[in-house]
C-alpha cells in the first residue's frame, strides 16, 4: 500500500507524540508528502499529505483554528500534527470532534520536537518507499514482458495485473472482442460482448497523485451495466490494437503505483498484439503464395502439394469450384478518397482486401463450406468446397452472401465474377482457374461489370473463339465491322454498342431508345449510319446475323 500514517507515527522522532483523533485510521491513511503550513491553507496542501503546524497564524482565536483544520481536511491531507506548548497548549475538543466526523488524524507533537528533524526523517522514509515502489514496478514490468516473450497470452497478463494491483481487468481487441478477463462477473462480461456501454461524465477530482501521471489523459470513463469502468487504448506504431479496461472499488485506489503497473501492462499487451500480428501476417503471406501457385502453376508432384497444403490447414482432397473476381471501384466521389488511395490490392494485407477476405471467410462458415482465397493485381481468387452436382447452387449461395454484406460495407466497390467447376486432373486447380478467368473476361464483355458468369454457360463464345483464329474468318470480320470501328474512334460514338442493343431487343426501336437513353430520331439516325457504313440491311436476317457474328468474333479476339 505504500507509506502509511502508522509508519510515520512509529518513527523515533515522534516517540513522544500522541494521536488525539483517528487512531483507527493510521494503517489506512497513506502519506506521500510532508509540509509545514500556517493560515491560510488555500491550495498549498495536496492530497495524502502530512501537515505540520504551530497554530501561529490563528492568533489564539479558536474559530480561526477550527477553520484552519477544516481547510486542511478539505484539501485531502491525511494527517495534521500540532506543535503544542506555545501557541496551542491543548488541542480543543471541538477540533477533535471535527476530525472524528471527517475520519481525520490529529497528532499532538511536543514543542521541543523540531519540525526540521521530523521532515528529514519522514522524507527519508518517503524516498525509501518510492525507491522500493519503483523497484517493484520494474520487477512487474519485467514479469509482464517475459510472459509475452515466453509465449504466454493475454489471459496471463490479466491475471498478473490483478495479482499485483487487485482490480478487475478486461482486455479486448480493437473490435471489442473480449480476449482476456480477471475477477469480472459473467453478466458484466456479457454486457461487454453485447457492447452495452456508454460514455460517462468524468468525475471531478483533485487527486493529483494520479492526475499528474502521463497515462492519466488517455483514460476514458464508461458506464457498463451501471458500473463505472475505465478504458485505455492499446496502440503500436500509431495502429490501434485493442483496449485495457479496469474497474476501481474506490477512487483512491488509483495511485501512482497502480498507474505505473497499468502503463507496463499496456506495453506488454501492445507487444503481444505486435507478435500476434507478425505471426498472422506471415501465415497470410504463406497462404497467399500457396494459393497463387495453386491457381497459376501446374504441379506434377501432387503428394508434395498435399503435404504443403496440410501444413497450412487446407485439404486438397475435397472438391472445389474456382471463382475469379475482379475488384473495381465505381466513379470516384468525395465520399471514397480513402479507398481510392488503398486501391492497389496486391495481397490479403491491403485494407480493401481485408474486408473482402473477411466476408469470404464468413460466407464460407455460414454455408458450411471450406474456402481458400487470395488476391493478385486487383483480382480475387477463391476455391470453394462443393458437391459435384451442386456447384452452381453453392456458388450462387456463396456469392449472394458476400455481395449482400459488401453492398452494405463497401458501396464503392463492384465485383465481377467468373465461376468454373472442379477438374480432376492433378487436382484441377490450375485448369479450373483458367476456366474461371475465361468466364470472367467473357462475362465482362457480354454482360458488363458487376455480373457473374459460369464457364459452362460460355460454350457458344468459346466455339466462336475456336473459329476466330482462321485467316479467312478474320478477313470477313475486319471487312464487315472495320468501318464502324473507324467511325466510332473518329466521332467518339458507339455504333457497335447501339447495334448490339438494337439486336438484343429484336429490332424494337422504342425499347432500344429507352435502353440507350436516346431520342427515337437519334436512334434511327444511328441505325441508318450503320447500314450506310457496313452496306448491310438491318431488315435482312442474313445481314443481321453476319454483323452480330462479326462483332462477337471481334470482341472475343479482344479478350484473347
Amino acid at each position: 500500500m505504500g507509506l502509511t500514517a502508522a509508519d510515520i507515527v512509529a518513527l523515533p522522532i515522534l516517540k513522544s507524540a500522541q494521536v488525539k483523533a483517528g487512531g483507527d485510521l493510521l494503517d489506512k491513511k497513506q502519506i506521500e508528502w510532508i509540509s509545514v503550513i500556517e493560515m491560510p491553507v488555500e491550495n498549498f496542501v495536496r492530497e495524502n499529505e502530512f501537515v505540520l503546524t504551530t497554530g501561529l497564524g490563528c492568533h489564539g482565536d479558536p474559530q480561526l483554528l477550527e477553520q484552519f483544520v477544516k481547510d486542511v481536511i478539505q484539501s485531502g491531507a491525511s494527517a495534521l500534527g500540532f506543535a503544542t506548548g506555545r501557541y496551542v497548549f491543548d488541542i480543543p475538543d471541538e477540533i477533535l470532534k471535527i476530525a472524528g466526523e471527517h475520519d481525520f488524524i490529529i497528532i499532538d507533537i511536543p514543542w521541543e520536537v523540531r519540525f526540521g528533524d521530523i521532515m528529514q526523517m519522514v522524507l527519508e522514509e518517503i524516498n525509501e518507499d518510492k525507491k522500493s515502489e519503483r523497484q517493484r514496478t520494474e520487477e512487474i514490468r519485467q514479469e509482464l514482458i517475459n510472459d509475452v516473450l515466453q509465449n504466454k497470452g493475454l489471459q496471463e497478463i490479466a491475471e498478473a495485473l490483478y495479482r499485483h494491483i487487485r482490480i478487475p481487468v478486461v482486455i479486448t481487441d480493437y473490435t471489442r472482442l473480449i480476449r482476456a478477463s480477471k475477477n469480472v462477473e459473467n453478466n458484466t462480461l456479457l454486457k461487454f460482448k453485447n457492447n452495452e456501454k456508454k460514455t460517462a461524465a468524468p468525475a471531478e477530482s483533485s487527486n493529483v497523485t494520479y492526475m499528474e501521471h502521463p497515462l492519466y489523459p488517455h483514460i476514458e470513463e464508461y458506464e457498463v451495466g451501471g458500473e463505472k469502468w475505465y478504458q485505455i487504448l492499446i496502440a503500436t506504431n500509431h495502429r490501434k490494437q485493442g483496449f485495457l479496461w479496469f474497474k476501481l472499488e474506490k477512487e483512491e485506489s488509483l495511485t501512482w503505483f497502480v498507474m505505473n503497473v497499468l502503463e507496463h501492462a499496456l506495453t506488454a499487451c501492445a507487444l503481444y498484439f505486435l507478435k500476434e500480428n507478425a505471426i498472422e501476417m506471415t501465415e497470410i503471406r504463406l497462404k497467399d503464395n500457396f494459393i497463387l501457385q495453386l491457381a497459376k502453376q501446374q504441379h506434377a508432384d501432387q503428394q508434395h502439394l498435399n503435404s504443403k497444403a496440410e501444413l497450412l490447414g487446407y485439404d486438397l482432397s475435397l472438391t472445389y469450384i474456382c471463382i475469379a473476381g475482379e475488384i473495381r471501384l465505381k466513379e470516384e466521389t468525395s465520399l471514397v478518397p480513402k479507398l481510392k488511395r488503398d486501391n492497389p490490392p496486391t495481397s490479403s494485407l491491403q485494407s480493401l482486401n481485408y474486408y473482402i477476405q473477411k466476408e469470404i471467410t464468413n460466407a464460407g462458415k455460414l454455408i458450411g463450406r471450406k474456402t481458400m482465397a487470395t488476391f493478385d493485381e486487383g483480382e480475387v481468387i477463391v476455391y470453394l468446397e462443393t458437391d459435384h452436382h451442386l456447384h452452381t447452387e453453392t456458388a450462387n449461395q456463396f456469392l449472394d452472401t458476400i455481395e449482400r454484406r459488401l453492398n452494405e460495407l463497401l458501396t464503392e466497390v463492384e465485383l465481377t465474377w467468373g465461376i468454373a467447376a472442379h477438374k480432376n486432373a492433378n487436382g484441377g486447380f490450375y485448369e479450373s482457374y483458367q476456366e474461371a478467368k475465361t468466364a470472367l473476361e467473357i462475362g465482362k464483355q457480354q454482360a458488363g461489370i458487376g455480373e457473374r458468369t459460369f464457364f459452362k454457360d460460355t460454350r457458344i463464345n468459346r466455339m466462336l473463339m475456336a473459329i476466330s483464329g482462321e485467316e479467312a474468318i478474320r478477313k470477313i470480320v475486319k471487312d464487315t465491322i472495320q468501318p464502324l470501328i473507324d467511325y466510332d474512334r473518329k466521332r467518339q460514338t458507339d455504333l457497335i454498342h447501339t447495334f448490339m442493343t438494337y439486336n438484343k431487343y429484336k429490332g424494337n426501336v422504342s425499347q432500344t431508345a429507352r435502353a440507350l437513353n436516346l431520342h427515337r430520331q437519334s436512334l434511327l439516325y444511328r441505325l441508318r449510319n450503320i447500314e450506310s457504313l457496313t452496306q448491310l440491311s438491318l431488315v435482312n436476317s442474313d445481314d443481321i446475323f453476319l454483323l452480330e457474328l462479326s462483332i462477337r468474333l471481334w470482341t472475343l479476339r479482344k479478350i484473347e
